[in-house]
């Protein structure tokens, strides 16, 4: 029987080692798993959305974490297949809400074999909304073909499809990011983009009108614009550019807030929310998360994110 699912994301995972502490001083990391289009799915999932994963996992000593962890929080792996190679990893050392210290080792690794024979039609077709990012792409050329077959597969059966270009220069080149975001834009409905990173280097623009006008031009029907710089983002939807603050209480640690951002509006707009409703969800799930240290492991809840959007 099809699986019928709200949210597809296709993504890397990665194990995660953190601590509160300078790497230099501490003496232990704390387990837990990460990657962006993984943050994306589990804060949708934390809000009740039916969502489905899409990776390729290393069959080393960790597999049975990633997988049992996944399946306890509900996310359907089934299109989760084994590698060879090992997973990828990343540390992270977050001793103030001003430092931050982090080392990736995410070459060559499990998630990096993603590939077109990957992405099952039957699947997708079978969702709301398939999502996934330019730090999949990034992974390697046969991950960065899987997500333009899932999004014109998408495109082809009707089916939403979402995106971030996620661009950082610590993980890929400015280069890189624009060939990636141009493979797919041109199947891209609704696009989140920042406007430090992916708007000033792939887009090369920086009013937030001329942005907006700009995506819309292109065929994108909603844009969601994160701007740090005056702290507040923009939902730029049939004509309409609304801007609005973001919801914020006591800012620890930012690491993954966008990708929790991205699943709480993905949850709105596929619960009948309008763009605009599903940013002010996306922006109270946004800034909950951050309240916290850590980056999946601090996203919230359902109850928690709705008792804090009604006060508002």
């Amino acid at each position: 029987m099809d699986i019928k699912l709200d949210i597809i994301s296709i993504g890397e995972s990665l194990i995660e080692l953190s601590t509160n502490m300078r790497f230099s001083c501490a003496d232990h990391l704390h387990k837990y798993y990460g990657g962006d289009c993984l943050a994306t799915a589990i804060a949708a999932l934390r809000l009740g959305s039916k969502v489905g994963f899409v990776t390729k996992v290393g069959n080393d000593p960790f597999k049975e974490y990633l997988l049992d962890c996944w399946q306890s929080e509900g996310l359907d792996i089934s299109q989760v297949k084994l590698a060879g190679e090992a997973n990828g990893l990343y540390m992270i050392a977050r001793p103030s809400a001003d430092e931050k210290e982090i080392i990736y080792y995410r070459k060559k690794v499990a998630s990096s074999k993603l590939s077109l024979e990957d992405i099952s039609e039957n699947y997708i077709k079978n969702s709301k909304v398939v999502y996934s990012s330019g730090i999949t792409q990034s992974l390697s050329a046969s991950a960065s073909e899987a997500v333009s077959f899932a999004f014109d597969l998408a495109q082809r059966n009707g089916v939403m499809t979402a995106y971030d270009p996620n661009y950082y220069r610590s993980i890929t080149t400015a280069e890189s990011a624009k060939e990636n975001f141009e493979n797919v834009i041109g199947s891209v409905d609704v696009l989140f983009l920042n406007t430090r990173n992916d708007a000033a280097q792939i887009l090369e623009l920086n009013s937030v009108e001329t942005i907006v006008k700009n995506l819309w031009d292109r065929g994108v029907s909603i844009v969601v614009l994160k701007s740090s710089s005056d702290k507040k983002y923009y939902t730029g939807y049939n004509g309409n550019i609304v801007a609005a603050d973001y919801f914020t209480k006591d800012v620890l640690d930012t690491t993954c807030s966008g990708d929790a951002f991205n699943g709480g509006f993905l949850h709105g707009i596929t619960n009948g929310m309008t763009p605009f409703e599903a940013a002010k969800l996306a922006s109270v799930v946004a800034g909950l998360q951050a309240a916290k240290i850590g980056a999946i492991k601090s996203i919230p809840y359902k109850d928690d994110v709705y008792s804090v959007l009604k006060g508002i």
